[in-house]
């Protein structure tokens, strides 16, 4: 298709036209990435409600996985929507994902606990995460290719820059809703049933959200192609016969999409959980710090959206990644320098060394079979950082000094008076200001590599499969590079006992989208938009 085929995305617009297509596009990504999220930022309480084990770490390593199961399904719901999207239109498509989206949330809000119907809860849960899966797999590359073809080619990168940050959005709104109902209902009620409001309450995101997206019309882009009869007959199989799209497919996938989505997920739940569990602050304190610290951090992703226009796609992403291998170590260490400064320093001071004969820890058991792994299983729940070594008996050192009595009961005196203190607790004024910082600092780097994609990929693939060819590559890596993030690094960390452990699989995982990035991803920037590539 040539370019005068169609009219220029963004020629025919008003301000006002421009404004409504960001706008609906825009609050249904976050609504819709609220509906995904409020179940991650509820992973403690849905582990005890639908999988009991008597065990906090195994159920919320579950809960977790559960939240995993969600993002392995996007792919698949990428290939569907991506079908429909390249064959019937960006703006239907847009409208299925979101209502399968918001039905599926609630109907979460609704499921009895296990305690009620045994196995069904967490069977029917996970069925109900597999729905949510499908449909934000066709969600993202529905919304950012809708507002890529109607934006103008100077300031694509910044229309597009309000998609990335709707999915930040969604995160802070799931916060918000989830304090403000607990504030509301008060602890006892909360613990019972007021859980769940929150996911009931995306019905009536959901009115909204259609409200807004029925007003738009289908993308100048799509209705060219459909005009000039150019439309794919098999996107699927195009997107992966194309000349030249496997390897767009293979940068989109390894060099972008899992990149960037490691980082904004250590960013805002590896955050969460590091301050929950490891630093031992209080839950609405940490929900609220690193709420706080998302919403001042959504200008990075415009900022650096807008930037992408200037400079290019590339360089803000490939200096993005460059900088988190640089200060992700250092920033998490400064946020727990801060968030728990007595409990950083009984862990430097009074180190806790479990030795045994191949002692290891199994997080996934109900109870440790190993004397050795009952001990780790107990520093674990208590949040204690520890270090194990190879020895013929079983043995407990704290700062140094041998425990004769290895029993739960005398372990706990024994850290208390070495400093540990394991109640929950709230950060001083001038800790949770340094903690804010670090959580910028993150939402900048998050925003550097994830600000620019939305219209870097839609430049990256041509326009008669953009839908499929941007969704499967950006669903699988996010789905299951960072969507698997959570229960990975939280495994990883249960296993090890260092608190810091987790954050390697982000760092691993960003060294090789670097590597992929630098020597493989073309500037998309002055491209043709509307033709072939």
């Amino acid at each position: 298709m040539t370019s005068h085929d169609a009219p220029s995305p963004g020629a025919e617009l008003s301000r006002k036209d421009i404004q409504l297509v960001i706008a609906a596009s825009s609050l249904g990504t976050v609504f819709e990435w609220y509906d995904f999220f409020v179940y991650g930022t509820l992973a403690a309480i849905i582990g005890r409600t639908f999988f009991p084990a008597g065990n906090p770490t195994l159920e919320l390593i579950l809960s977790l996985f559960g939240f995993a199961i969600g993002f392995g399904f996007r792919p698949l719901g990428a290939v569907l929507f991506g079908f429909l999207g390249d064959r019937l239109g960006r703006k239907y498509t847009f409208l299925i994902t979101i209502s399968v989206m918001g039905l599926a949330t609630a109907a979460i809000g609704f499921v009895p606990a296990a305690a009620s119907i045994g196995l069904a809860a967490p069977i029917i849960l996970l069925s109900l995460r597999i729905l949510q899966g499908l449909a934000l797999g066709g969600e993202y590359g529905g919304a950012a290719i809708y507002v890529a073809e109607h934006a103008d080619q100077k300031r694509r990168g910044y229309f597009t820059s309000f998609i990335q940050a709707s999915v930040a959005g969604g995160f802070i709104l799931s916060l918000a809703v989830v304090l403000t109902t607990q504030a509301i209902v008060g602890k006892a009620a909360w613990d019972a049933w007021g859980w769940r409001v929150p996911f009931v309450f995306s019905l009536a995101l959901l009115a909204v959200s259609l409200w807004m997206r029925l007003k738009l019309s289908e993308s100048p882009v799509f209705k060219a192609m459909k005009e000039a009869g150019e439309l794919t007959k098999n996107p699927l199989k195009e997107t992966f016969t194309y000349p030249g799209n496997l390897k767009r497919l293979f940068v989109a996938l390894f060099g972008v999409a899992a990149g960037l989505t490691v980082i904004w997920y250590t960013a805002m739940f590896q955050v969460l959980y590091f301050l929950q569990n490891a630093l031992r602050v209080d839950d609405a304190v940490a929900q609220t710090l690193v709420g706080i610290g998302a919403a001042s951090g959504l200008v990075w992703f415009v900022l650096f959206g807008w930037l992408s226009d200037k400079v290019g796609r590339k360089k803000p992403i490939v200096i993005g990644y460059a900088l988190t291998l640089l200060l992700l170590f250092p920033l998490f260490k400064m946020i727990g320098g801060a968030a728990n400064p007595g409990l950083v320093a009984a862990n430097v001071q009074s180190p806790v060394v479990v030795a045994g004969r191949d002692c290891g820890y199994d997080p996934f058991a109900k109870a440790q079979k190993s004397d050795c792994g009952k001990l780790l299983d107990y520093f674990s729940k208590k949040g204690v950082a520890y270090t194990t070594a190879d020895a013929p008996a079983v043995s407990v050192t704290i700062g140094g000094r041998p425990q004769a009595d290895t029993a739960p009961a005398a372990l706990d005196v024994a850290l208390s008076d070495a400093g540990y203190r394991l109640d929950k607790v709230t950060p001083s004024r001038s800790g949770i200001l340094v903690i804010l910082l670090g959580i910028l600092g993150l939402g900048a780097l998050s925003g550097a590599t994830y600000g620019p994609v939305a219209a870097l990929l839609s430049e990256l693939f041509p326009p008669r499969i953009r839908y499929s060819s941007m969704s499967i590559p950006y669903h699988i890596g996010t789905g299951y590079f960072g969507g698997f993030l959570p229960v990975i690094s939280q495994y990883i960390i249960a296993r090890t006992g260092d608190p810091y452990s987790g954050l390697w699989y982000t760092f691993v995982v960003v060294a090789m989208a670097l590597i992929v990035t630098v020597l493989m991803l073309p500037e998309t920037v002055g491209r043709d938009f509307d033709t072939a590539r």
